[in-house]
């Protein structure tokens, strides 16, 4: 009778009426700094506004999540927090493998968070064994994962985008083979993370350029890969009728000094912006770290040109798109590129680079210029800092391309559709 009755619910979302019971698992889930916090909380109130009993197991840092969501944490060692991760081991810690396993990663120098979750986020389940239709995964493609879809329920991942990417373009700034052998020693989890993602048939991407991406560097089918972009929060990142535009003001959002953002190119552009707009000046949504970036604005003699803010809310972030006269985004490649969705829903002119998704975001109509291009990227903003049809005309544009594109109901439906899939197919999961 038992039986009966689980083959009828298992029926009834197969055919898509009934509501599920969704797991989001993100390993980190920042709710201002990166792009993952955001998805999270986004996809989660989403899904809960659809009807669906949604739970996300994260992670510190934990995310912001809508009242309806339940957040379970899964606290990690949080090494990075600790002065000295050497001694960061307590005796209670020798009592789980998660934690071993993370402080022995970090301690020679890999990066073992996602392992160490995925580990912790199997203990949860078996601990609740049947309590939920579907796992999401929020790009760890941690090796325990194959053993959650086998034992407990079918894992969908997203893939924002292949992390060889960023390993790639930084093996190719390495100053030695030292710097080259710690890189890749760092980025170890990139082999596992492809094997991951090959074993699972149902992928979420967020973009054309995404799936391009994984195909070519993870081997994985166009069958698994299904594209939906990400969605915007209309409700926060739009415009605001008292706030105007700072004249000469150029905003950017880098959360990190690596080579994939792309802030060095964006920085060597501006002694050329300022000679067409000689009041121009850069404010970099991130902190100032050690890196190429702060090494180009020190070489030319930029400190006083250059303001970096951190720490902000996300509505904060929106009144600084609003207050930009231009929002810069030089990557070099995004799976998406959410401060240029963002940017574009508040009404901002967006200039962008080719790098990855960009153009899919910006659209065909936006001022896209060559990666790794100053000199192009310098004469788009003195273009849109000079000519004020042309920062209107983008301005709109962006404006209602944002609101027609990027959607999180939209993307919610997609994941749900992918859902329901693998629930009909989680039988043929070896």
């Amino acid at each position: 009778m038992l039986k009966r009755a689980e083959t009828a619910e298992q029926s009834t979302k197969l055919d898509g009426d009934a509501p599920l019971r969704i797991l989001i698992a993100g390993y980190r889930s920042h709710p201002y700094v990166g792009g993952q916090g955001v998805y999270v909380r986004e996809l989660s109130q989403a899904l809960a506004d659809a009807g669906h009993e949604v739970h996300v197991a994260s992670g510190p840092p934990y995310p912001h999540l809508d009242p309806r969501v339940r957040l379970i944490r899964l606290p990690s060692l949080d090494l990075f927090s600790e002065k000295n991760a050497l001694f960061a081991l307590r005796p209670r810690h020798l009592r789980r493998l998660a934690d071993i396993s993370e402080y022995v990663s970090h301690n020679t120098g890999g990066f073992g968070e996602m392992h160490a979750f995925g580990l912790r986020l199997q203990h949860y389940l078996d601990a609740n064994p049947g309590r939920y239709d579907v796992i999401h995964d929020n790009q760890s493609f941690s090796q325990p994962l194959l053993a959650i879809a086998r034992r407990h329920a079918p894992v969908v991942a997203t893939l924002h985008h292949p992390i060889t990417r960023d390993l790639q373009l930084a093996l190719d700034r390495a100053p030695g083979m030292f710097s080259r052998l710690l890189l890749k020693r760092w980025h170890a989890f990139v082999k596992t993370q492809t094997r991951v993602a090959r074993a699972l048939p149902h992928i979420l991407t967020v973009s054309e350029a995404s799936k391009r991406a994984s195909i070519e560097d993870f081997g994985l089918r166009a069958d698994q890969l299904h594209v939906s972009h990400n969605g915007v929060d209309h409700d926060v990142f739009c415009p605001a009728r008292d706030t105007a535009f700072e004249p000469g003001m150029i905003v950017t959002a880098a959360s990190a000094d690596t080579p994939l953002k792309g802030l060095e190119h964006l920085i060597r552009a501006l002694p050329d912006v300022l000679e067409r707009r000689p009041d121009a000046r850069l404010t970099v949504i991130g902190r100032l770290r050690e890196g190429p970036a702060k090494k180009a604005m020190e070489a030319l003699g930029l400190e006083q040109r250059i303001d970096f803010v951190s720490g902000l809310e996300t509505a904060e972030v929106a009144d600084l798109y609003r207050r930009a006269h231009v929002v810069a985004a030089p990557s070099l490649f995004e799976g998406f590129g959410f401060p240029a969705a963002e940017a574009m829903a508040c009404g901002a002119a967006v200039v962008s680079s080719d790098g990855g998704a960009l153009p899919e975001v910006v659209g065909p109509e936006g001022r896209i210029v060559p990666a790794k291009n100053p000199a192009a990227l310098a004469a788009a903003l003195a273009d849109v800092l000079t000519d004020d049809a042309e920062r209107r005309r983008l301005s709109e544009y962006g404006l209602k391309r944002a609101r027609s594109q990027f959607r999180w109901d939209r993307h919610a439906r997609d994941a749900v559709t992918l859902y329901r899939q693998a629930i009909a197919h989680a039988h043929s999961f070896a």
